[in-house]
């Protein structure tokens, strides 16, 4: 289940996400210590995935539009460091696992935003998933195509 460790007055949310074969880890921090990615000491509001600024890592627009809805919403705009580890899946798929992990991790900070964050559909995890290939088939459901007499 989701974790909240505290070490040396330095508060870590953690929670995963995960959407289609997506699976994201991501890091809440609240305090004033320091927080580096690589040799880049963090700052309050700023969110980095895979070691990359999240705009850098996901750059569509309408990514950018659901990841920041999330703060929006909770009224948590700048108040984290946040970090996330994701792997798997594609752009769309990993997008999908971000956010439910931020989400997550932001109920675990305050449980009384779940209420808010589940009416704006950000709790539920998106079951949608490629089917797999059965034997015999070229395809998941595709059939060769039968000979008319």
């Amino acid at each position: 289940m989701p974790k909240k460790e505290k070490e040396k007055e330095l508060l870590i949310y953690r929670a995963v996400g995960r959407r289609k074969t997506a699976v994201a880890r991501a890091r809440l921090y609240v305090g004033s210590q320091d927080v580096m990615v690589g040799d880049k000491k963090l700052e309050k509001g700023e969110i980095y995935v895979n070691g990359k600024p999240i705009d850098q890592y996901l750059t569509s627009s309408y990514a950018k539009a659901v990841y920041e809805e999330i703060f929006r919403i909770t009224n948590t705009v700048g108040r984290f460091i946040t970090t996330i580890v994701v792997e798997g899946s594609g752009s769309s798929g990993q997008l999908g696992a971000v956010s439910l992990a931020i989400a997550r991790a932001l109920c675990i900070y305050d449980p009384k935003l779940r209420a808010i964050l589940r009416k704006k559909g950000f709790m539920t995890r998106d079951p949608r998933a490629r089917e797999r290939k059965k034997p015999g088939l070229p395809g998941a459901r595709k059939q060769k195509s039968s000979p008319k007499r």
